[in-house]
């Protein structure tokens, strides 16, 4: 296959993208590197002066921005945050769901609205995304993509104190699976990318939490706790796995969980003597 065929399967001009959680971090990433390559985005989030400064770097691109301020554990907002796209747009033609937080915690300290906020914010809100963006390519009879970001905790568990996160996370992934074996006929991709340790905001907060400099934070996140590559990921490298699975490059993927930790599943990598 040429280089010019694989730029027109990675191409999204046309498309419109839906990326929630997309104020900061790997969201924000993630919505402008749709716009790079061609789509006009939909950004969603609670806070809207997050979302007004990645829809101007959207247009500045030369591509259309929606701004829609969006709490995802509220149904009526996603309903909402559709009907905005659909009045916009026209049409969907990829869903991202990124939203997500992981608050620290001792389990022992974990209460009852800390289970619930986790499993609101991080699963039940990816479902009733998908079931929202599924209802409408339904009754449209039109097939569609949707990409689901879970993390490497869903796996194993990296981070202490986020337990009702990892099992959030957890859920995300048999999520992807089921939904992609529902909507296979459908034309409906469903796949996941599961971050690891990645240079964000959401990173600078847990170094906070441990009261450490941010910079040693990391090294503990990526050395000392054993990722291969022996560094963090930044939120660009989580985008370009998306892209790829929103992509028509993916033609023949559904129901996968692809892992962006640099190796961090691996464990440390060997440090053998050269011979």
């Amino acid at each position: 296959m040429s280089l010019s065929n694989i730029q027109q399967l990675l191409d999204f001009t046309g498309k419109t993208v839906i990326v929630t959680g997309a104020g900061k971090g790997i969201g924000a990433a993630i919505a402008l590197e749709f716009a790079n390559a061609g789509a006009d985005v939909v950004v969603a989030a609670r806070t809207k002066s997050d979302l007004d400064k990645i829809v101007d770097k959207i247009q500045a691109m030369g591509r259309k921005g929606l701004a829609v301020p969006t709490d995802v554990t509220k149904t009526e907002d996603i309903d909402n945050l559709l009907q905005a796209t659909l009045n916009e747009f026209g049409k969907v033609d990829v869903l991202v769901n990124n939203a997500g937080h992981s608050p620290m915690k001792n389990v022992l300290n974990v209460t009852e609205e800390d289970w619930n906020y986790n499993l609101d914010l991080n699963l039940k809100s990816a479902f009733f995304c998908c079931q929202a963006m599924g209802q409408w390519w339904s009754r449209q009879k039109r097939g569609g993509r949707i990409v689901n970001i879970s993390s490497l905790e869903a796996d194993t568990p990296f981070a202490r104190g986020v337990i009702p996160y990892e099992a959030a996370k957890a859920g995300v992934n048999m999520l992807t699976k089921a939904l992609a074996k529902e909507w296979a006929y459908k034309g409906i991709y469903v796949n996941c990318v599961a971050p690891g340790s990645t240079n964000t905001e959401g990173v600078r907060q847990l170094a906070e939490a441990f009261g450490i400099e941010t910079a040693d934070y990391m090294r503990m996140a990526s050395v000392d706790v054993g990722i291969s590559m022996g560094r963090p990921g930044e939120p660009e490298e989580m985008a370009y796995a998306v892209l790829f699975l929103a992509s028509d490059a993916a033609s023949y993927i559904t129901g996968q969980v692809l892992y962006v930790d640099g190796g961090a599943l691996l464990g440390k990598a060997w440090k053998i003597k050269e011979t």
